[in-house]
């Protein structure tokens, strides 16, 4: 499949300003002005971020509500139960809220859903778990936002609700005591694009202050902000850029328990974590039990204060993690079988996919696999009692959200946004299902949106590639969405004699190439040894682009380039 390089605009006027305030690198210059950045100040903020950059959680609509309804809890010895999601985001934010008022009230409780007997969001099974041990006030994290019922349900047993969400919400809220979201219509906190964890933050924050409470009774806790922010792929401009820098910073020097018992584990713990890392490394081990059992282990070990038993906790996450992922290979395998048996496939706009045996707690990871491969708008269900169950994942340009609402006659409930969804509809409306939302697709996927697009920030010739320029873009981090780490290209390059192929599948391409003149650089392309002839890339000139690394290997620190395309030029 081939990709679309485009290069992203420089406005060269507000360049212009820039270079008479900052005396850096040009070619930084332009990486500012692409991230929106267009002043001294905002350049200072942007490699300095401080935590007094941090807005007001009083800012926050309904947050005074909150806070009283939680402190009244409080005075009259109420039962708290903390309810959160079963995903990274979810479980880190009940760890976060749960321990901060651990540390100052004792009638405490969590509950997390089981994904496969309750589902997403807030269950009636929850309900009633509250209902049965006396709890009078529930706070949910990560969801809520749409359980209208289960609220009500709450309410005729007697149980208050505080919703902590950062989903978009519908047309009308749940009548809950509070609802803390950015994303209200009539919430004014200026930065809409907190994670889940990010809005039980805030609640903390808010806490503290109203208590009088020093800020470190919630910043302590500031790291699993920063992998909820990195495994729920949010924004990280703004004040989740702050959060983000602060909890690496912890999160490398001096983690929760919980988190350095993972790294730990994962064989990464002398390692400068980046979001990247989390993402790879800590978030799958947190998401696993979630997917192949409960996620109420996730919690546990986030919160452990004992290292044995932290251990034993991780260690069953890590075989978790094995299972899900042969799971996934298993399920990814026997889609892209399905893929091959259908006639004139390479017409159709969308994948839809349903299957019995198909585990519910990896159709995401596998409608993930299937966007990267074909690139369309991918929904894979999972079966139980008559009911499909599905996670959806889409395309730039086509909202996988607004898509699936245009075939509501045939969903009994579905929410999410433009790139994932998650939906569920009865067995027997499958085939209606997939034919609306082809038709959908027919109408509005072009030609052009067909193809993905690979956003490149600047050329460079090999010789630009030093240390003094890595350092400071590496000052650029942490990178993720609104702020992706630099892509550069470089043209005619040739190979250096060392091309081949490595991994266990053959699938990756260690790359030595030289230019014109004479400068070497060592690369790998991960995932691209399926795709490229490495025949070719040894007998031609190419053109690359990629992002760039430093690598530590017996003491001695490289830079090499993460290929991300190859263009053979055609003579």
């Amino acid at each position: 499949m081939e990709k679309k390089w485009v290069v992203k605009p420089v406005d060269q006027e507000k360049l212009r300003k820039l270079q008479e305030n900052l005396k850096i690198n040009p070619i930084l210059l332009e990486l500012l002005i692409q991230r929106g950045i267009y002043t001294y100040e905002e350049a200072k903020d942007f490699f300095r971020p401080q935590l007094d950059m941090l807005h007001d959680p009083f800012l926050m609509k309904d947050m005074n509500k909150a806070v009283k309804r939680i402190t009244d809890a409080i005075e009259s010895n109420e039962k708290i139960l903390v309810y959160g999601d079963y995903d990274v985001d979810g479980t880190t934010a009940v760890a976060l809220f749960y321990q901060f008022l651990c540390d100052i009230y004792p009638e405490v409780d969590y509950y997390i859903p089981d994904r496969y007997t309750e589902g997403y969001g807030v269950s009636l099974k929850g309900i009633d778990y509250a209902a049965e041990n006396k709890v009078n006030l529930i706070v949910s994290l990560d969801c809520g936002i749409t359980a209208f019922k289960a609220i009500d349900y709450a309410s005729s047993h007697g149980i208050d609700f505080i919703i902590c969400d950062h989903h978009l919400p519908g047309d009308s809220l749940p009548k809950a005591i509070a609802v803390l979201d950015p994303k209200r219509r009539d919430c004014s906190y200026p930065f809409k694009e907190l994670s889940g964890c990010g809005v039980g933050f805030k609640l903390c924050s808010a806490l503290a202050s109203y208590l009088n409470m020093p800020s470190e009774t919630y910043m302590q806790y500031i790291d699993l902000v920063a992998v909820s922010i990195a495994s729920d792929i949010v924004s990280i401009a703004g004040e989740n850029r702050v959060l983000a820098f602060y909890g690496l910073q912890k999160l490398n020097r001096n983690p929760v328990l919980g988190l350095k018992i993972l790294k730990k584990i994962a064989n990464i713990e002398l390692k400068e974590m980046t979001i990247s890392d989390i993402v790879f490394s800590l978030g799958p081990r947190i998401n696993a039990p979630g997917r192949m059992a409960h996620a109420r282990a996730s919690v546990d070990i986030l919160t452990c204060t004992n290292e044995e038993e932290g251990l034993k906790f991780a260690e069953s996450l890590s075989l978790h993690n094995t299972a899900r992922r042969e799971t996934d290979e298993q399920i990814t395998g026997e889609a892209i079988l399905e893929i091959n048996n259908v006639d004139d496939f390479i017409n159709q706009r969308t994948i839809v996919l349903a299957n019995e045996s198909w585990s519910k707690g990896v159709i995401g990871i596998v409608a993930s696999r299937m966007v990267e491969r074909y690139y369309k708008p991918t929904i894979i269900f999972s079966e139980k009692n008559g009911i499909l169950t599905g996670s959806a994942r889409s395309i730039k340009g086509f909202s996988i959200y607004e898509g699936i609402s245009k075939c509501s006659e045939n969903v009994i409930q579905f929410g999410g946004h433009d790139f994932a969804a998650g939906l569920s509809i009865a067995k027997d409306k499958f085939e209606s299902f997939k034919a609306k939302f082809e038709e959908i697709g027919l109408k509005e996927i072009t030609h052009e949106m067909q193809s993905p697009v690979i956003d490149i920030d600047h050329e460079l010739d090999l010789q630009d590639i030093d240390f003094k320029f890595y350092n400071i873009l590496d000052q650029m981090a942490p990178f993720g969405p609104d702020n992706m780490q630099p892509v550069f290209y470089t043209k005619n390059l040739m190979d250096a004699g060392k091309t081949r192929k490595v991994g266990k599948l053959q699938n990756h391409i260690r790359m030595e190439m030289i230019d014109a003149r004479g400068v070497r650089m060592n690369g790998i392309a991960f995932g691209l040894g399926d795709m490229i002839d490495v025949d070719k890339i040894k007998n031609s000139s190419f053109d690359i682009c990629y992002t760039i690394q430093a690598n530590e290997f017996n003491g001695k620190i490289s830079l090499d380039i993460i290929v991300k395309d190859i263009k053979i030029v055609e003579h």
